[in-house]
């Protein structure tokens, strides 16, 4: 996904044990990267390589970017699979 230089993404990645983590990052293209790489990424996803896109939305501020990595945080899993259902066919096209 193409992001303008000051846009921030919220992103979800789905693990290898198919856990869900969320983060946000300027660069998501080397965010996911870095998560899939032996020696960088997050501690929650360094033992659950390899980790996929489930999700992005692209967010004004960082500010705006850790409000909504917050909310999502807080949703239960039912309701994080149901914003990944609503989100899957943009994610797809904004990667192509």
């Amino acid at each position: 996904m193409e992001s303008p230089p000051n846009a921030w993404c919220v992103y979800l990645v789905r693990c290898q044990d198919g856990s869900l983590y969320c983060g946000i990052a300027k660069d998501l293209t080397r965010r996911l990267a870095e998560h899939n790489s032996p020696d960088k990424g997050a501690k929650y996803t360094r033992g659950r390589r390899p980790v996929e896109l489930v999700y992005a939305e692209k967010v004004s501020s960082r500010a705006h970017a850790t409000q909504r990595e917050g909310q999502i945080k807080r949703l239960n899993r039912t309701q994080k699979k149901l914003l990944i259902d609503s989100k899957a066919n943009h994610i797809r096209a904004s990667l192509t």
